[in-house]
């Protein structure tokens, strides 16, 4: 019982959550707005085309390209000093950004964001792994993570409307700055730091394979989504793979690998960040598909359709809360399944959706299946912390993150380019308007006199995206049958890992806290501390 108590946490703990909430809130939010400011600043900067879209993906870039390097970085050197470096370099970038004097700048700027948030992303849920040791509760402040995350996404539009009606762009980039000043002036005092002492030296080669592998087969996935199959995309994709085949070699090898493979081989961990990986790829592509339609075949203004999407925004924000309360009712296994085939009650409705008349079919169907994916979304991100152990919280936490962004791209390049081509097929051979062909945007542009054109060519969007969805459809239910076949057992993995002597190491450091500041946790502890565990608490 006593244990039980001591592994509680208490009101630093809870402020702490309440730190590192507002950096998720930032991270979403920071990338709504832009959108909202790219014509702006495109005109005060004078970007090309080109331009705009490296402004737009360079943070994206590399930020999947860097996760798996800063979230095994923090288990080596402590993953508050990271969080810590991060958000001073995010909070400088942020501050050059707005300030950029040419397109470049900006991209360059861009770019070191993208590096600063892969550190603040995977540090701050390995912290929550440290800082709630209790399963109740862990479930909790990952549900509140992940829900600030959500707000910070339906806040951005009108945060960034109100910036830019009444300030210069570079405003934009400006929000972070706040957030970052309030992380470096309380982490200290809040979090608790965390290494791993028997992580080894970081593999500079393994780094570089890690970059090779993930930037070009992320810019690959980019480009398909944009302009299709095309040799540049299907190179960049290859060596992606090649060489992340090479890094996996690589990491087997090592003693102290950058990656430790070795979490693939607990089931709950591989399965839940493959389920996690699929819903995703279907989300990305479902929700590309759906403001697309909303904006070109329903014909609402780009502030409308942003206004539709707000309640879908609301229920997942509710549902990643009500997560770990469902894991805990009926189980994470059974929880998770039941969101999933919510969500392809919401997707057969798009499988439904008219060419006419369709907007409230898809905004329902959005709701259900932004519903249903918040519940694997909340209650596995909570048992991929926990199944892994708590020296590997990091790499986990990067793992989860890297998965999400593999996912969007993936499912914007795949079911995007499925979408596309069922418009294709759908068109008739002898469309009189030219360019028609090539997207529904293109149609809507260049046929936006001609109704009937027009009438052809949203009806075969529709039918994109009903294919997109029923492919969705699919995909959720086959998730629910491997949710409940491969978890059900495998409940007891979301409980941590932590043994009695992690208990003691961590009892200690709340002692030593009140008496010196960087006193390490498990040097002077009875016994197995030292031996049982690798885990070091040092005191604020």
């Amino acid at each position: 019982m006593g244990n039980t108590m001591n592994n509680l946490a208490g009101r630093r703990e809870w402020l702490g959550l309440g730190v590192l909430a507002s950096v998720a809130l930032l991270l979403s939010l920071d990338g709504s707005v832009l959108y909202l400011a790219l014509p702006r600043l495109s005109a005060g900067l004078g970007a090309s085309a080109p331009q705009q879209l490296w402004i737009l993906d360079i943070y994206s870039f590399m930020l999947a390209g860097f996760l798996v390097t800063m979230g095994t970085l923090g288990d080596r050197i402590g993953r508050r000093r990271l969080l810590m470096i991060g958000a001073a370099c995010f909070g400088a970038a942020s501050v050059l950004a707005a300030f950029s004097v040419s397109a470049e700048m900006l991209i360059a700027t861009r770019a070191l964001l993208g590096v600063a948030g892969a550190t603040l992303m995977p540090s701050s849920m390995a912290l929550l792994r440290n800082m709630f040791r209790d399963p109740k509760q862990m479930g909790a402040a990952i549900g509140i993570w992940f829900s600030c995350f959500m707000v910070g996404m339906a806040l951005g539009p009108l945060v960034g409307g109100l910036l830019l009606e009444h300030f210069w762009w570079g405003s934009a980039f400006l929000l972070g700055v706040p957030f970052m000043v309030l992380l470096l002036a309380t982490g200290r005092a809040l979090l608790p730091e965390y290494r791993d002492p028997a992580a080894g030296r970081l593999d500079p080669a393994s780094v570089a394979l890690s970059l090779t592998a993930i930037l070009p087969f992320i810019y690959g996935l980019k480009d398909v989504a944009r302009n299709g199959l095309n040799p540049v995309a299907v190179a960049s994709i290859v060596i992606g793979v090649a060489v992340g085949a090479v890094f996996v070699r690589r990491q087997r090898r090592l003693a102290a690998p950058l990656l430790d493979l070795r979490l693939f081989g607990n089931r709950a961990f591989a399965a839940t960040l493959g389920i996690m990986l699929l819903g995703g790829v279907v989300m990305a592509g479902t929700t590309l598909m759906s403001t697309t339609y909303l904006q070109t075949v329903a014909g609402l203004s780009p502030l409308s359709a942003g206004l539709w999407l707000v309640p879908q925004n609301i229920v997942m924000i509710a549902a990643l809360t009500l997560a770990p309360v469902l894991a805990r009712r009926f189980g994470t296994a059974y929880a998770m399944a039941g969101g999933l085939v919510v969500g392809a009650v919401g997707l057969f409705a798009h499988t439904q959706v008219p060419s006419v008349g369709g907007t409230w079919p898809v905004v329902a169907g959005l709701i259900l299946a932004s519903a249903g994916i918040a519940v694997p979304m909340g209650a596995g991100n909570g048992l991929i912390m926990t199944a892994a152990p708590v020296e590997k919280a990091g790499s986990a936490a990067a793992l989860g993150e890297t998965s999400g962004e593999f996912g969007v791209a993936v499912g914007v390049a795949v079911l995007g380019s499925l979408g596309t081509a069922v418009y294709r097929g759908q068109l008739p051979d002898t469309l009189p308007v030219e360019g028609a062909r090539e997207s529904i945007t293109a149609a809507v542009t260049v046929a936006k006199d001609l109704p009937g054109v027009l009438e052809v060519a949203r009806g075969a969007f529709t039918t994109g995206l009903n294919a997109v969805a029923a492919v969705g459809v699919v995909v959720f239910l086959v998730l629910a049958a491997v949710t409940i076949a491969v978890l059900r057992h495998h409940d007891r993995a979301a409980q941590p890992h932590d043994t009695p002597a992690d208990d003691a190491t961590a009892d200690e450091a709340s002692s030593d806290a009140a008496t010196a500041d960087g006193a390490t946790a498990g040097g002077a502890s009875s016994g197995g501390a030292s031996s049982d565990g690798p885990e070091v608490l040092t005191a604020a």
